[in-house]
């Protein structure tokens, strides 16, 4: 069996490196002349910075992509440290153990800040709403109705911020509490040593090492479509023949590799979906310093910042990623659809709150990135991503526009990757 995969971002290689064990022939076709897409490694001043993701599993050791890789055989380490996460929150007046005007709370205390009434009620209400049908309702339109406090807002904001680069007003209740289901069952986040090239490299060698190959620079610009099943892909004007094809492009442009007039049932109704979704935004900062500027491997939310929603440091799980003597630290905001077109005062806000997050402390801006349009955060914002399947039986796909419920990035791309493969296997 001949498999074709348009992509090699993540969930491309991933689906290669399984289907290359599973004894097909794999062929990977690639735009870029590098691979890995927006989860690979960066070069730049000595330092290993990131094409997308922060050099984090949100689920570390024990989530669905550490689990995925390991069942495929990649030899990659994953390192969870803790704390994996503290949220940091303003001085009151009296309080006397704030450092610096802030302190920084563990984020297993997140409910610290709530009555006790309404510490019941999120329990309470966690447990009953994931029972119920969707409601069509907001993380934030269920926090204001129930909770009723601008903490649960803010912190809100800041969680999905940093994992989705989405506002709690635009995550659906039901997917936020998957999200929070997971994250109670797999753990925190973990750090790839190497960063998120050593897991790109690793399947990559999978890949070849199994007869696979992979060429860059390759762009997909059609499919070769006949009696509703795909026989193959255009490629600089010359048709590669294969039993299944898997698009690591996302449904949008997967749509637009389809054509026209296809007479296939349900095509119409899958473009007009596809082309309905809104791609997640956002902007990450990458700093150096010559100190710890947060000082642990987690994350630090900081829900009562202007735009910045989270930070890592990476270097003190994983010194290698910077020279050495150095830290590298990353900076993550969730920019909104109605801000996209505004970039630049996104930037300028975020680089404020970096200021007042670290005045005092000694760092250098290193590089500055952005995420939008075409290459955006997510594909497909959490809660809204289609069904791996498309109207054409022998057509998959996988990757940040097709996730899998309760899936935080590239965990959500791992489910959307292994339901994709039981079908496939299975068949």
């Amino acid at each position: 069996m001949k498999a074709i995969i348009i992509g090699s971002g993540l969930g491309g290689l991933l689906s290669a490196a399984k289907l290359s064990k599973a004894g097909y022939e794999v062929e990977v076709f690639e735009r870029l002349p590098i691979i890995g897409g927006r989860f690979t490694n960066l070069p730049f001043k000595g330092f290993q910075l990131s094409t997308g993701a922060l050099h984090m599993l949100p689920h570390g050791p024990a989530g669905p992509l550490a689990q995925l890789i390991e069942e495929i055989g990649a030899n990659v380490e994953i390192v969870r440290k803790k704390p994996i996460a503290v949220i940091r929150i303003p001085r009151k007046k009296g309080d006397t153990d704030y450092k610096y005007g802030y302190k920084d709370l563990l984020f297993e205390n997140f409910r610290t800040p709530f009555s006790v009434f309404n510490r019941i009620k999120l329990v309470y209400y966690a447990i009953s709403t994931r029972k119920k049908s969707p409601s069509g309702e907001s993380f934030e339109q269920w926090c204001k109705a129930h909770l009723d406090q601008d903490w649960t807002v803010r912190i809100s904001d800041s969680f999905f911020g940093w994992a989705l680069s989405l506002k709690a007003a635009d995550v659906p209740v039901e997917e936020a509490f998957a999200i929070i289901e997971n994250l109670y069952h797999y753990g925190g986040p973990g750090v790839p040593m190497g960063g998120c090239k050593a897991i790109t490299d690793a399947l990559s060698d999978i890949i070849q090492s199994s007869g696979g190959i992979i060429h860059t620079s390759s762009e997909v610009t059609g499919l070769k479509i006949k009696n509703g099943t795909v026989e193959g892909v255009l490629v600089n004007g010359e048709c590669y023949l294969a039993d299944l094809v898997i698009s690591d492009i996302g449904h949008t442009a997967t749509a637009t590799l389809i054509g026209e007039k296809t007479g296939i049932t349900g095509m119409e109704d899958y473009k007009r979906k596809s082309n309905n979704l809104k791609p997640s935004a956002g902007i990450k900062i990458c700093i150096s310093s010559d100190k710890p500027l947060i000082g642990h491997g987690g994350v630090l939310l900081t829900p009562y910042a202007k735009r910045v929603n989270g930070i890592n440091e990476v270097t003190n799980v994983d010194p290698k990623l910077a020279p050495e003597g150095k830290h590298l630290t990353m900076a993550h905001q969730c920019v909104h659809w109605k801000d996209v077109d505004n970039l630049e005062k996104e930037i300028e806000l975020g680089l404020e709150d970096i200021k007042d997050i670290f005045a005092g402390k000694e760092y250098e801006v290193l590089l500055i990135q952005s995420y939008s349009n075409e290459w955006p955060v997510n594909r497909s914002p959490s809660g809204a991503d289609l069904d791996n399947r498309t109207p054409i039986p022998n057509l998959y796909v996988v990757g940040d526009g097709a996730k899998g419920e309760g899936g935080i990035e590239v965990e959500g791309i791992a489910l959307g990757v292994k339901k994709s493969m039981q079908d496939i296997l299975m068949r």
